[in-house]
């Protein structure tokens, strides 16, 4: 028995035909793509229309486009911000080793696309060939200007000054920042080790500074205090002494024989008439006069 070779049967010209046709749609959908009259621009994208390789002068919106099949191309060019993470390692005015770290957002100027295609190429080329090269000399020359020191304590200044710097090369180039930070500082250990231990002191000088405030402040508290009892104790005395001379003025002769027969009075009045007894002794005698007694019994 005898087996048909492929393709021989039914079957085998069927799937023959399949492939065929396969083959042909490829062909096709390359042919149309190749000999298309037309391109489109995606959003956040600028085309750059290429003759033969050759970038024309005409920025290309986004959109439908015409071109040329087979002499013309177009090429799009990203204008989205980007991110760009630089690190960089520099000498402080100090001589203190920094590594740096810097984000960076850019995007290329929609109207420079052909320029920067021209200078830099395609826009993967722009942050190997641009961009790190740049802000790492920004650094470089900012980071000599500062102590390591003031690297921490003046940072906004810093991070201006690099930004000013990356911004004016790179706008020459046709890109534009849009945002850049300063995402860490790195020192060695043993600079680490000095920070600390400076920061350390600062903290408990400042303790003790409050401390001593503290203290100066509750002394002055209690001597204001004593202050305030002595003068309150003197005002007193003074007060006192005051009032004794006024009594001393206000007491004369008649007062003090009012007073001796007010006394008399009062032991008239508590007497019940029936003198003394006193065993073993002379009868005790009052040194009362007519009128006193008189005055007594008329009271009583």
């Amino acid at each position: 028995m005898r087996l048909n070779p492929l393709g021989a049967g039914p079957q085998g010209r069927s799937g023959a035909r399949f492939v065929r046709w396969i083959v042909g749609a490829l062909i096709a959908l390359v042919a149309l793509f190749v000999f298309l009259p037309f391109a489109v621009v995606p959003n956040g994208h600028r085309g750059i229309r290429l003759t033969f390789g050759s970038a024309s002068d005409e920025v290309l919106a986004e959109g439908l486009h015409w071109r040329t099949p087979l002499m013309q191309t177009v090429y799009k060019m990203p204008v989205l911000i980007e991110r760009s993470e630089t690190e960089s390692e520099a000498a402080s005015r100090d001589l203190q080793r920094v590594r740096t770290q810097v984000v960076l957002n850019f995007h290329v100027d929609p109207k420079q696309v052909v320029r920067v295609y021209r200078t830099i190429g395609e826009f993967d080329n722009i942050e190997p060939r641009i961009i790190d090269p740049t802000v790492q000399e920004a650094m470089k020359a900012v980071t000599a200007l500062f102590t390591a020191e003031e690297l921490v304590t003046k940072r906004p200044e810093v991070s201006d000054r690099i930004r000013f710097a990356v911004n004016n090369r790179l706008q020459r180039h046709g890109i534009v920042v849009d945002e850049f930070a300063i995402t860490n500082f790195k020192f060695s250990e043993s600079f680490d080790q000095a920070i600390e231990a400076k920061t350390v002191a600062e903290q408990q000088k400042l303790k003790a500074e409050r401390d001593l405030a503290r203290i100066q402040v509750e002394a002055e508290q209690k001597v204001a205090e004593a202050k305030g009892l002595a003068e309150s104790q003197k005002l007193n005395a003074e007060a006192q002494a005051v009032a004794l001379q006024a009594q001393r003025a206000a007491v004369t002769p008649e007062l003090i024989e009012l007073r001796r027969v007010e006394a008399q009075l009062e032991a008239i009045k508590r007497w019940d008439g029936h003198l003394p007894t006193v065993s073993g002794g002379a009868t005790p005698l009052l040194n009362l006069d007519a009128e006193t007694l008189q005055r007594g019994r008329v009271g009583q």
